[in-house]
């Protein structure tokens, strides 16, 4: 997959880098029969964020993916189109973090997300808007936790690549 991003907000060196743990995620932009795309509003912590997640060791990314929009979003999902991918370094946590970016589709009705306890706290609630409204809210978030901005910067990069390909 081609590289969309490389997010670098704390300017981490390539040394530094080096000794950071690896995290790997699969992430989408879920479209409805509607043509709109699900966003998690995390209320409590001010911002709004792509479906998606970590993908567990031995896991393959796509069943990664899969799984992690059951549990977000409350729907199946199946895939449409690779994106690309997304690379963060979090200084202050000592992260890479590699985010494989996907299209997907809702598969079947819209059930009801299983938040972790984690999720809960942060208030995530599901919304569904058109892809440019959700770019708006996306860049329009003003996060008040630390990997907040990341995350912006992240979706915001994965949503306006998607428009560029899906035109």
């Amino acid at each position: 997959m081609e590289q969309i991003k490389l997010i670098n907000i704390e300017n981490a060196t390539e040394e530094e880098v080096a000794k950071y743990r690896v995290r790997q995620a699969a992430r989408a932009i879920v479209f409805d029969e509607d043509g709109n795309i699900a966003l998690l509003n995390a209320t409590n912590n001010h911002y709004y964020k792509l479906p998606g997640g970590g993908i567990e060791e031995g896991e393959d990314k796509e069943i990664a993916l899969k799984r992690e929009c059951k549990e977000e979003i409350g729907c199946d999902v199946e895939i449409v189109k690779e994106v690309g991918i997304i690379v963060e370094y979090r200084k202050n946590w000592g992260l890479k973090q590699t985010s494989y970016c996907y299209v997907a589709k809702v598969v079947g009705e819209k059930g009801e997300p299983t938040l972790e306890q984690s999720e809960i706290d942060e208030g995530f609630e599901t919304v569904w808007l058109a892809i440019n409204e959700a770019l708006k809210k996306v860049k329009q978030s003003k996060p008040v936790i630390y990997d907040g901005p990341y995350m912006v910067a992240r979706d915001s990069a994965f949503l306006e690549k998607a428009k560029e390909i899906l035109k």
